[in-house]
């Protein structure tokens, strides 16, 4: 079971900086995913940036040219540094891992989810 602990959240003024990280209990060099989602009030969860084993990033139009997400496969984390933050980032953020296994009866997926860290960035 792949267990996942967010560190890093807080309060920070609009235009300002903060950077998570994502500590996997596992290796995660054979997970194919690894990504943040945010949720923040009244709304649905959102994909905010995924980094696939091989380094392909993905980011949500938003935050794109604030935010970078990276992978350190030698100490298991993911990190999202997030720049120029606004008040509209505000949110839980959540790391995310998913992943396959093959087995006899074929491919199955998995995923897994932190406990989220909040986010709030004043105005």
């Amino acid at each position: 079971q792949v267990q996942l602990v967010e560190s890093g959240g807080g309060l920070v003024q609009q235009g300002g900086s903060l950077r998570l990280s994502c500590a996997a209990s596992v290796s995660i060099s054979s997970i194919t995913a690894m990504g943040w989602y945010r949720q923040a009030p009244g709304k649905g969860r959102e994909l905010v940036a995924n980094i696939t084993t091989g380094g392909t990033t993905t980011y949500t139009d938003s935050v794109k040219g604030r935010f970078t997400i990276s992978r350190d496969n030698a100490k298991n984390t993911v990190s999202l540094q997030m720049n120029i933050l606004k008040p509209e980032d505000t949110a839980v953020y959540y790391c995310h891992a998913a992943w396959r296994t093959v087995s006899y009866y074929g491919v199955q997926p998995h995923d897994a989810w932190g406990q989220g860290t909040q986010v709030t960035v004043s105005s």
